[in-house]
C-alpha cells in the first residue's frame, strides 16, 4: 500500500518540494489550496491619509486611498478604505515614522489607532 502512494521514495527532509513539483502544486501535481488575501474595510485617520498621499511610492497604497470615502469625526476626519489586508499592512509600514519617538503626539496617536484597528481585523479575518 505504501509503495502505491510512493511513500518509500519521499526524501528525509520534507521541507523541500521534489524537483518535479511546480510552485503551488504538491508532489502529486494536485493544485494546493491558496488562501486569498481578504478585502478589509478600515478607517484610516486623516493624518495618516495625508502622509500616505505624499509619501507612498507606489500606486498599490495610493489608489485604494483615493477611492476611499472621507468621514468627518469632530475636528478631524478619517478615510474609509476598502483594500486587501496586505495593502493595509503596507500602508502601516509606510507610516511608521509618524509613530516614532520624535513624532508629534497626534501622529503617534493616529498611528496607534490605525495599528490597533488593523490588529483587530487581522485576528478576526
Amino acid at each position: 500500500m505504501l509503495d502505491d502512494a510512493g511513500a518509500r521514495e519521499m526524501p528525509d527532509d520534507l521541507s523541500e518540494l521534489p524537483d518535479d513539483a511546480a510552485p503551488g502544486e504538491d508532489a502529486d501535481g494536485v493544485q494546493a489550496l491558496v488562501v486569498p488575501d481578504p478585502l478589509v474595510v478600515l478607517d484610516v485617520p486623516g493624518l495618516l491619509a495625508e502622509h500616505l498621499r505624499t509619501a507612498a511610492p507606489d500606486t498599490a497604497v495610493r489608489d485604494p486611498l483615493a477611492a476611499g470615502h472621507t468621514i468627518r469625526r469632530g475636528q478631524d476626519y478619517s478615510v474609509r478604505v476598502t483594500a486587501a489586508l496586505s495593502v493595509h499592512r503596507a500602508a502601516l509600514d509606510l507610516c511608521r515614522e509618524l509613530g516614532a519617538e520624535g513624532a508629534s503626539p497626534a501622529g503617534r496617536k493616529a498611528y496607534r489607532v490605525y495599528a490597533d484597528r488593523l490588529a483587530t481585523t487581522s485576528t478576526t479575518a
